[in-house]
């Protein structure tokens, strides 16, 4: 519907209302306006008014029609059934979409031209820069990633980096938006911040240079005492709780309260962070920090817990804060834990102590780095058998707080894949070259400052080869189950790979498990200038995510013929068979580890403090109550129905087989 100008009789009864302007005529408004619910207004600059006409009722069952009142309002357009009530200072310079409120808030304005947060620089890991994010509204853990990691090819970097700044140009206005029906209330100061539709905005003490992406799907809430400046928030964020942030990206499902504070950090996708502090990390998928006195700097995570008082040491204090830790997928850090960086912490491991040796153990995942004496010692594997690892791999799905209908990161929640499985390959080859070197006598043995003892390293291999076991044959088993075959040829073609991506190594991209060769290839392709638009990215990210799955058979077939000596072009259906019973095997035989794990939480031990005025009869029966029967618990019977299914599915495969035969 067009603008048209005020008709005198509209400007006397706005100014009847006790409206004011210097200017009447650069007041435009819709055909169908009146004047009635626009009072006490100062008008100047540009202004385009729509329809204000809608009644609802406010928290408290407070009746309230659309209207613009008590405010000064500068250069804006404001659109259909908009309510804005109490500015305190001035609302300048912006393009309000229609049903938003806007009701007792001092000051929100654009300043001049601004990006809104888009191309600002952060400082991962390295706070004396090296290693820098520029952030944007659509960034990804994996566009992160590279820009942080790939360092060594600096044309691919020159490149993303031009590219998001010619995002930042395209978002580049001397006016801000706020989107349909956003909600803006009881806040102070908003200087250049650009608001998503559907955001909720309450309480803040003071927001610079930003933007909150929000969606009516998944809004996102910036909650009481914020501070924030040079940040950008993305659709179901959470921010509240006087947390303050500065030169910081917070992803897709992600909440920060309790008074976090973080600077030069970016976190993705249903991150947590509450009381602790944050400084120059990267936060990928998952990472969680819930408790005061953690500290996390100059590190990369992704599927982190962090206990608390949690520590790392950047700083030599010799050329700075210059050194770095990697802490892989899935780990966990216990209460008081500290680590020296430089350090790289294996997937899926546990660190418990202190340990200021620089500890390497990326080779080994799934381990247990304990400090005893002063000492740093590694315990490989053991962490496979954790009924606390198949917890978390199973929560996080579930867990999943994002509800926007584009996810910008692409997660791969797999526990068990070539990325870790290449890892526990590594793994067992570097055991058992520590045990050929070191000979037979050995109660230790050094690797990469940390102690290995001669029992821990034989149980590691161990229990790595049962993990390999494991994951080979799952991709197998669900091949010969779903496979459409009737006699030992069409079995084999069933079996057939793809092709070859996918069979040599394998990185994780924060989040997203991805074959190397694949990542090279995106990489050449940038600096090329196939790939030129930071908009075209995440798309790429997401086929490869649904590749998973096709590149990840690519894999298993070689090492299925080098680990196991079975060579999927060739097999007989008996000698699949005789795997399939190994397959079986090996997952029975890992969860029943976890499900002797498991009990470890319900002996008499842990029902210390229970039935705490009564008997040993009382405090068994308080235990039971409060925390259920052991066969009864959830994490129980899973690994009880794992167990029966995965039996079941053997038998119906090797079935099949038998038929072949």
């Amino acid at each position: 519907m067009a603008f048209r100008n005020l008709t005198a009789e509209e400007t006397a009864a706005l100014e009847q209302n006790g409206c004011w302007c210097g200017d009447w005529s650069q007041v435009e408004v819709k055909e169908g306006f009146r004047t009635h619910n626009i009072r006490n207004v100062q008008f100047s600059g540009k202004i385009r008014i729509g329809l204000l006409q809608k009644q609802f009722v406010a928290q408290g069952g407070v009746p309230k029609t659309a209207g613009l009142y008590n405010a000064t309002i500068h250069n804006c357009t404001i659109g259909d059934d908009v309510y804005i009530n109490q500015i305190k200072n001035q609302l300048a310079n912006y393009d309000i979409e229609e049903e938003v409120l806007i009701e007792n808030v001092d000051a929100l304005s654009v300043t001049g031209d601004s990006s809104f947060g888009n191309g600002v620089r952060v400082a991962v890991l390295n706070e004396t820069g090296g290693r820098e994010i520029a952030m944007y509204n659509d960034l990804s853990a994996h566009t992160a990633y590279l820009m942080a990691f790939y360092r060594h090819r600096p044309e691919l970097i020159r490149h993303m980096m031009d590219m998001v700044d010619d995002y930042a140009k395209s978002m580049r206005s001397d006016r801000g938006r706020i989107g349909r029906a956003a909600h803006l209330v009881n806040c102070r100061t908003l200087l250049n911040i650009n608001i998503g539709p559907a955001a909720e905005i309450e309480g803040i003490y003071r927001l610079t240079n930003g933007s909150i992406n929000s969606c009516a799907e998944d809004p996102a809430y910036i909650g009481p005492g914020v501070i924030a400046e040079d940040f950008i928030t993305s659709c179901g964020s959470v921010v509240t709780e006087s947390t303050m942030i500065s030169k910081c990206f917070v992803g897709q499902g992600t909440v920060l309260g309790k008074q976090y504070s973080a600077e030069n950090s970016v976190f993705f996708a249903n991150c947590q962070g509450f009381h602790g502090e944050a400084c120059s990390i990267f936060a990928g998928p998952y990472t969680v920090s819930h408790h005061k006195s953690t500290l996390l700097i100059a590190g990369y995570y992704s599927f982190l817990n962090a206990g608390s008082g949690s520590n790392q040491s950047n700083h030599m204090y010799k050329l700075g804060p210059i050194h770095q830790g990697v802490v892989e997928r899935g780990s966990k850090t216990t209460s008081d834990s500290y680590l020296l960086w430089p350090a790289k912490i294996g997937a899926f491991s546990l660190v418990m102590g202190r340990h200021y040796r620089n500890p390497d153990t990326s080779a080994l995942p799934f381990s247990y780095l304990i400090e005893n004496t002063d000492e740093s010692y590694l315990a490989p594997a053991v962490n496979l058998r954790s009924i606390g690892t198949i917890r978390d791999a199973r929560k996080w799905p579930r867990r999943d707080r994002r509800k926007s209908p584009e996810l910008i990161d692409s997660i791969v929640f797999n526990l068990l894949s070539p990325y870790t499985i290449q890892k526990m390959l590594q793994g067992v080859a570097v055991l058992e070259d520590l045990k050929r070197t070191s000979g037979p006598a050995s109660e230790y043995y050094m690797y990469n400052s940390v102690k290995i003892t001669d029992s821990a390293l034989e149980r590691g291999i161990r229990i790595y080869r049962k993990g390999i076991v494991k994951f080979l044959g799952n991709g197998l088993v669900k091949k010969l189950e779903t496979g459409s075959y009737n006699n030992e040829e069409e079995m084999r073609q069933v079996l057939q790979n793809s092709g070859p991506i996918g069979n040599g190594e394998w990185v994780d991209m924060a989040g997203l498990l991805v074959p190397k060769e694949v990542v090279l290839q995106f990489v050449e392709d940038v600096e090329s200038g196939k790939i030129c638009k930071a908009s075209d990215l995440n798309a790429l990210y997401r086929s490869w995510k649904d590749e998973y799955f096709t590149w990840a058979w690519n894999w298993i077939v070689p090492r299925l013929k080098s680990e196991v000596g079975l060579d999927v072009t060739v097999a007989t259906a008996a000698e699949l068979a005789a795997f399939v019973e190994d397959w079986k095997k090996a997952v029975v035989e890992l969860d029943e580890m976890m499900y002797r794990d498991a009990r470890k939480e319900f002996t008499l031990k842990s029902q210390t403090g229970f039935g705490i005025d009564g008997s040993a009869d009382t405090r068994a029966s308080d235990f039971e109550n409060v925390r259920g029967e052991f066969n009864s618990h959830p994490a129980v019977t899973d690994i009880l129905e794992h167990i029966d299914k995965k039996s079941k599915l053997a038998a119906l495969v090797m079935e099949r087989l038998e038929r072949l035969g």
